[in-house]
């Protein structure tokens, strides 16, 4: 399992960390939402999932990578 900490702009609310979570379980990852910080915590599987692949579903959810 891989475990990696992203920085993510444009979480706010409720919403952000169910819309985040959400979409990151359906890839079958794990996601951990830190609005304080604006951090996203994320475990997956490396050999089922990429980390681009991790990064293009949350942004694919309206928010930024930095």
């Amino acid at each position: 399992m891989q475990n990696v900490t992203l920085n993510v702009t444009g979480m706010s609310c409720g919403h952000c960390v169910n819309s985040i979570e959400g979409a990151v379980k359906e890839l079958g990852a794990h996601a951990k939402v830190n609005l304080g910080e604006g951090t996203v915590a994320v475990e997956y599987d490396e050999s089922k999932l990429t980390l681009e692949m991790v990064k293009q579903t949350i942004e694919e959810q309206g928010y930024s990578i930095v």
